[in-house]
Parts: C-alpha cells; sequence; structure tokens
C-alpha cells in the first residue's frame, strides 16, 4: 500500500537561485544572502548551496554555530555573523576563517584573545547602530571602537574587511528614518575612513532597502526574505518575478458532514449556520501553523481555497468544504507559489496578523519534513528532516 506523507514541506531550489539571480542583476553590488534560522525555515544548508550557485558571494548568519555549520557541510566562502554573548568561542569562528562582527571593544578583547589561541589573523566587521537601537555601536561609542579596531589591526591581529548597519523601516519607504538612518551610516564611515580603516565592504541593505532605496546599497545587500520569493515590502516592491521557494501541503485526513448549528473545535468559535462538510487536515500549531489564523486563513483543496474553520488545534484544522466531498487521502496545500490559485505565505501572514518571514520560519522549524524538488533538474529529490 503506498504510504503517503501526513505532512510535508517542499522546497524548491530553483527558485531560490531564480531570486538571488534576479537580486543580484537588479542590484548590480556583491550578495550576501541570509540563510540565518535554518534559511527561514527553507533549510540552511540546501538553500546556501543554491544562493552560491546563483553567484551569492556571501551567506549571512545570526549565530556562530550556523556559520559553523556550514563550514562542516562544505562551504568555503565568506560568511558572516553578528549575534554573540559574553564567552562565545571565538576560536572556532577565527579558525574557521569566519567574518567575525564585533559591537563593542569588549568583543574585539574576546576575538584578540582567539587569535593568540589559534595563531591565525581574524577577520572582522564593525557594526554601528545608526536607529534601531538592537545590535551594534552606539554613535557615540562608536569612536573608541574605530579607535580600537584599527590598533587591532595594526598590530595584525585582524583584517577589518567591512562595516554595516542595518535599517528599521525600509519595507516603508517614504519613512524618514530611513534617510536619517543612511545619513548617520555615511558618517559612522567618515570617522572610520579618518582613523584609517578601509573596509572591503559597506553594507546597510536588507531586501527591502535592497529593491527599494539604491542610495543604500554601497557595496554590498543582504538579502534575506526576497531570496525566498517573498515580498519584503508588501504593497511597495514591484514585481520583480520573484518565486516563493516554499509550499506546505498536508494529505486530507477526513471528510464529514455537519449540519446547522454544529459548532467547530476549541471554544466553539465558529458554529455552521447550514449544512456543510468539513475536511480534516493533520496540522496544527505543533507544526508551526500559526494558531491566529483559524477563521481567517484559506487552504486550497480540490483546486479551490477553502476557509479555515474553528481554532487551529496543536495536531489539526479543519476547512469548509461547502457540502462537497474529496476523498481522504487529496492534496491539501496551506500556503505555495500561489501560481495555481491557492494562498501565500503572505495570505497566512495576513489572516494571522504577522509577516511572512514568521510564516515561513515557524512551519519550518516543526515537525514537518522537508523535501527539496529543483524545477530545473527533475530528477533531484531529497528528504531532509526538518
Amino acid at each position: 500500500m503506498k504510504s503517503a506523507a501526513r505532512a510535508e514541506i517542499v522546497v524548491d531550489l530553483a527558485a531560490v537561485r531564480h531570486n538571488v539571480h534576479t537580486l543580484r542583476e537588479l542590484t548590480g553590488v556583491a550578495m550576501m544572502t541570509v540563510v540565518k534560522a535554518d534559511g527561514y525555515g527553507h533549510g540552511m544548508v540546501p538553500t546556501a548551496r543554491a544562493a552560491r550557485e546563483a553567484g551569492a558571494e556571501w551567506l549571512g548568519v545570526a549565530t556562530l554555530d550556523e556559520a559553523l555549520e556550514l563550514r562542516a557541510a562544505g562551504d568555503t566562502g565568506r560568511i558572516l555573523c553578528w549575534l554573540y554573548v559574553p564567552g562565545e568561542e571565538y576560536d572556532a569562528g577565527v579558525a574557521a576563517d569566519l567574518d567575525l562582527t564585533a559591537y563593542t571593544p569588549a568583543e574585539l578583547d574576546e576575538i584578540e584573545e582567539a587569535v593568540g589561541d589559534t595563531g591565525r589573523t581574524a577577520r572582522v566587521q564593525l557594526k554601528i547602530d545608526t536607529g534601531l537601537s538592537r545590535g551594534g555601536s552606539s554613535p557615540a561609542a562608536w569612536p573608541a571602537l574605530v579607535e580600537r579596531a584599527r590598533a587591532g589591526e595594526l598590530a595584525g591581529h585582524w583584517k577589518v574587511t567591512g562595516i554595516w548597519s542595518h535599517l528599521s523601516s525600509s519595507d516603508e519607504p517614504d519613512d524618514p528614518a530611513n534617510d536619517a538612518q543612511e545619513t548617520a551610516f555615511r558618517a559612522a564611515l567618515a570617522v572610520a575612513e579618518a582613523a584609517g580603516l578601509e573596509p572591503e565592504v559597506r553594507h546597510l541593505a536588507n531586501s527591502a532597502a535592497a529593491i527599494l532605496r539604491p542610495s543604500s546599497r554601497f557595496d554590498l545587500v543582504r538579502c534575506g526574505i526576497a531570496s525566498y520569493g517573498l515580498d519584503p515590502a508588501p504593497g511597495e516592491t514591484p514585481d520583480l518575478g520573484l518565486v516563493p521557494a516554499m509550499t506546505a501541503r498536508a494529505t486530507l485526513a477526513l471528510v464529514k458532514d455537519v449540519a446547522a448549528g454544529d459548532a467547530v473545535s476549541y471554544g466553539r468559535t465558529w458554529i455552521a449556520d447550514a449544512p456543510t462538510t468539513l475536511g480534516l487536515v493533520p496540522v496544527g500549531y505543533g507544526d508551526g501553523v500559526p494558531r491566529r489564523a483559524g477563521n481567517s486563513a484559506e487552504a486550497l483543496v480540490a483546486g479551490r481555497r477553502r476557509p479555515t474553520r474553528g481554532r487551529i488545534c496543536m495536531d489539526q484544522l479543519l476547512v469548509d468544504l461547502g457540502g462537497e466531498h474529496p476523498a481522504p487521502g487529496d492534496d491539501v496545500e496551506l500556503f505555495g507559489s500561489g501560481r495555481d490559485g491557492g494562498p501565500t505565505a503572505q495570505d497566512w501572514a495576513e489572516a494571522a496578523d504577522t509577516i511572512s518571514y514568521e510564516i515561513v520560519t515557524r512551519i519550518g522549524s516543526g515537525r514537518m519534513p522537508r523535501r527539496y524538488v529543483d524545477s530545473d533538474r527533475p530528477d533531484l529529490s531529497e528528504v531532509a528532516p526538518a
């Protein structure tokens, strides 16, 4: 008997390559494909390989663990990471020839210790906080960080390979914060230049800015969500032909009739006002499906978009089949490219009052296995754990 997958995530690596290539051609500068958080739920190593095939000169991750996993998988190119705590294993990062971000002189002190331990010269990038008020040096502390970085460079401990920052509001191109942050970034670059630093790359733009704000591209752009085919600024982004790489699907488990007045799921938040049929889909918030999307999201079943009914449960959700009786075992598409008329991750984001980043990252970190396909290479089909 054929065994059907209860549910799975299907990732088209050709879509990732297409998106990275499209963004590279648009921006005309070096490309960093951001593959943190397990490739935004798409799988870090396979999507990183696809990005490299499309010409991405850099990969970006948050943590040292992520960067070291890429090295262990055979990636030998440039990798930037940027999120640490005191006492991190900088030795491993220096030994693996990673580009390490520093926010403070204290982090440079720890990197210097790792240089002494490993006997290797480090690669360091400095991050300036230009208005996000998150990671990075404050403008007041920036001159001291630059001075410390230059002294370490002259001593041969490291090469300062980059200076960068991150925008708070690039998905809202008319927000004056964008101008203010770019101005602050340019001022920080001038301080670094006056101190004698000559970084290889200066970078500010994330996906939305890379597309919408050419002045922010500098030497390198960091594209995360757009690399996976999702819109970084819904309602603002021109149609670039980006292709969503992830499809989340399941197998219809049960079809049942309900009468008018029957309540559906926990809390009785939806009550049938007429007889209908319900389809039981064996995925829920334990798989990363957002609970808040109950009664508002849709799924594609038997060629039609069907509304969810009632609260989404830990392991299952219900859709209204409108009196039709598709067969148990039929395919259910929660979201995908949208080309077949089905919902997209952006549709689910709007239903759950969140962003598409969260939809794909959460479902990609749940218990649904991933299957990789390549629409340019149909012979490839690989199953990997979620």
